[in-house]
């Protein structure tokens, strides 16, 4: 469904300060992780999702709560386990009694995946076809169960949750299923400064109350503007050409990237780069896109969709710093 937009200049200044307002309200919640927030709000204005990597006890499910109070979203959590069925995220049918007619009939009974934002926790603790299950759901926007297509509720947000240090029990999403998020944010530990406020807050007596600072037509409304972004040849090059050199048989990988990597992003890598630059432009009051922002994205965007070899582990050679050199190289 389209959504009609008012003046374009009006509703890029709607941006930034609706952006601004929500971030406000999270840290209501939520001390520090700046950066995080910035990326869990430029994807959700991209209509991409996030994978958020990280150790327990640092607030993910306090974030993604937040943000849903924040926005006026319905809010679920499913918490990934290995005996979780594909039909406990998308919903069952069961046999129902009509009165009326004296039959039994049909009725699918919805499940979680049902909500606008969609909290996965541990996904990486249930099988390949439970995953599948939201996965289907993120790319398609529908689920179908018994033949039926059910259209999912609009605008739709998913943010899974990895757990780094415990991989006894797992099933690690395939590369080809990570593509589908949108960025891969690590989760790091506060500073100092800031463990101190977060243990004072969660100690006392004190009350939070978030106020929803915008509705859904709103957010659907600013979900369009992003796509109506300019973005010039030269930003889109540059985009287009650093995604390219992360592929080791490309001529524009470089001769690093060819020794130390098993495969590359791929085109919808290239993609979310300029989205989220689109929507990074507008959150910074903004009405281009700039290789600063894509720059900034890099990261997050390209992290989970690179594969480095035996060769590169052995000398140290992380994802993050290959990203890191082939920022440097790119022109």
């Amino acid at each position: 469904m389209s959504v009609e937009l008012n003046d374009p200049v009006q509703l890029a200044d709607e941006f930034k300060v609706a952006f601004d307002n929500i971030k406000s309200e999270i840290h209501k919640a939520v001390i520090g992780q700046e950066d995080i927030i910035d990326l869990l709000l430029i994807s959700l204005f991209s209509r991409g999702h996030c994978v958020l990597v990280g150790v327990p006890g640092l607030a993910k499910t306090l974030l993604i709560r937040t943000l849903a109070d924040s926005l006026n979203l319905s809010f679920n959590r499913i918490q990934f386990t290995p005996d979780l069925m594909p039909g406990d995220i998308t919903g069952t049918e069961v046999i129902e009694e009509n009165v009326d007619k004296g039959t039994k009939e049909f009725k699918f009974i919805k499940g979680p995946i049902f909500a606008n934002i969609v909290l996965a926790d541990e996904i990486n603790r249930t099988p390949p076809k439970t995953q599948a299950a939201l996965l289907e759901g993120m790319q398609e926007y529908h689920v179908t169960a018994s033949g039926t297509t059910y259209d999912l509720d609009t605008p739709f947000f998913v943010l899974a949750t990895q757990n780094p240090i415990e991989q006894e029990g797992t099933y690690p999403l395939p590369e080809a299923q990570l593509d589908r998020f949108m960025f891969n944010i690590w989760v790091d530990y506060p500073s100092f400064e800031e463990e101190k406020q977060i243990v004072s807050q969660t100690t006392s007596r004190q009350e939070i109350n978030i106020n929803s600072t915008l509705d859904r037509e709103k957010i659907k409304q600013l979900q369009a503007l992003v796509r109506d972004v300019p973005v010039p040849d030269s930003v889109l090059d540059y985009a287009v050409r650093l995604v390219g050199m992360t592929r080791p048989d490309s001529d524009l990988a470089p001769d690093y990237i060819k020794k130390y990597m098993s495969w590359g992003a791929g085109p919808r890598a290239s993609q979310y780069l300029i989205l989220g630059g689109k929507a990074r432009a507008l959150s910074k009051g903004r009405y281009n896109v700039t290789e600063d922002d894509i720059k900034a994205l890099a990261v997050p965007v390209l992290r989970h969709r690179i594969v480095n070899n035996y060769a590169a582990e052995a000398e140290g050679y992380t994802t993050i710093k290959i990203i890191e050199r082939l920022l440097e190289d790119v022109n």
